[in-house]
């Protein structure tokens, strides 16, 4: 079969698959981001092995794609009336969750008795969250509350946060390994972050601006389309952030662009579509396999990830007095990780290639774990705030 027939024909059966997941998802208590992966996972080479090779080829490419929406889409959320109404909590809820996620991680992983090397690393990537979960469990489950408004802006921080945490940790664990020019690893990170956020607020200065000018108050999809995919593709061209460079974007064209919010709404309604492709392709390539290989490291990065996250946050909303019910359901909301996690790994090995089968092996399979378990309590975390938090009133209880 021609691999243009191929590919055709995956994509459409994909997207078919994606609509049964959200009708399922509507009838059971699992979001559709974990039934696409449990589908992707029963068509992937693990079972079925129904995804050609021409088509897993070229994931990355869609994955990017999608990515650049969810941090356009996440970027909306850091306006200024929202920093104003909730600024505190979440910077503090952000900051707290992912320096006592790593902290937690690194502590049991070395009382486990796991060289400190390893456990700093592996304490730094487990930082990392996954937007594009979160961004679709919230707009599946249609809550635009407090809470749903205040975990995007956290989590469109949390992996900057993290990338910094990293960097820094590297470094250490380059210093303590002896190794020459150490310190490179922060200039990459002064350079990925840096050099993200100022293209960003390039590409979005002029573009809140002229934007919508076509059609009065209304700029079309095109517009919108064109200016996430030239943000990402100059971004994979200077090598810095996508993610970061689409999310500043997006938050300097929603403080800018007073005369219309068309963009976002505009995204939102064709980002459904790579979602479903994203999500499928990423089951499918998951290696499910490793599961069984985690062994004591895996248990205690698992086990010590989630209360990291749960006490790091809750002390980070209970510190900004976000109330009981925020603080409480924040940290189970953020459990969800993919690709931040294993892009780190994979910097992480390329320098310190001695610790490349730990390391792989650990973030993979619980990178699978949590993008099974994470989008059912991000969900559940949505539910049970719905009723007891009503807009504007995000520290009452």
């Amino acid at each position: 079969m021609e691999s243009s027939a191929q590919i055709l024909l995956t994509l459409g059966g994909i997207l078919l698959l994606g609509l049964a997941t959200d009708i399922l998802g509507q009838r059971t208590f699992l979001p559709r981001v974990t039934l696409m992966l449990l589908f992707g996972i029963a068509i992937g080479p693990a079972m079925l092995d129904l995804i050609p090779a021409v088509v897993a080829d070229r994931f990355e490419l869609i994955a990017n794609m999608a990515l650049l929406m969810v941090g356009f889409l996440l970027g909306s959320r850091l306006t200024r009336e929202n920093l104003r109404r909730s600024g505190k909590e979440i910077i503090s809820i952000s900051v707290s969750a992912v320096l006592g996620t790593a902290l937690l991680v690194f502590l049991g992983l070395v009382l486990a008795g796991v060289p400190v090397e390893i456990a700093i690393l592996l304490g730094c990537i487990a930082s990392a969250t996954a937007p594009a979960a979160t961004v679709d469990i919230v707009m599946e489950s249609g809550y635009k509350g407090y809470f749903a408004d205040l975990l995007l802006a956290v989590v469109a921080l949390d992996d900057a946060w993290g990338l910094i945490l990293f960097s820094l940790g590297l470094a250490l664990v380059a210093a303590l390994a002896g190794l020459d020019g150490h310190s490179a690893p922060m200039l990459v990170a002064l350079q990925d972050i840096g050099g993200a956020a100022l293209l960003g607020v390039f590409i979005g200065l002029p573009a809140a601006f002229l934007t919508g000018r076509i059609r009065p108050g209304q700029p079309m999809l095109v517009e919108a389309l064109g200016l996430v995919f030239i943000c990402g593709g100059i971004a994979l061209w200077l090598d810095v952030s996508f993610l970061i460079a689409s999310m500043v974007m997006g938050a300097v064209i929603a403080n800018l662009a007073r005369h219309h919010e068309y963009p976002f709404h505009a995204i939102e309604d064709i980002e459904w579509p790579f979602m479903v492709i994203f999500f499928v392709l990423a089951g499918a390539l998951l290696e499910f396999s490793s599961l069984a290989e985690i062994g004591l490291i895996g248990a205690v990065y698992i086990g010590c990830r989630i209360v990291g996250k749960v006490v790091g946050a809750g002390i980070g909303g209970r510190y900004s007095r976000s109330g009981d019910t925020i603080s409480g359901w924040i940290g189970l909301a953020m459990l969800p990780q993919a690709g931040a996690a294993m892009g780190m790994a994979l910097v992480a090995i390329n320098l310190l290639p001695e610790y490349r089968q730990v390391v792989l092996s650990v973030v993979i399979s619980t990178t699978v774990f949590f993008e099974l378990i994470g989008p059912p309590f991000t969900r559940l975390a949505l539910q049970r705030t719905a009723n007891n938090i009503k807009g504007g009133e995000g520290n009452k209880n």
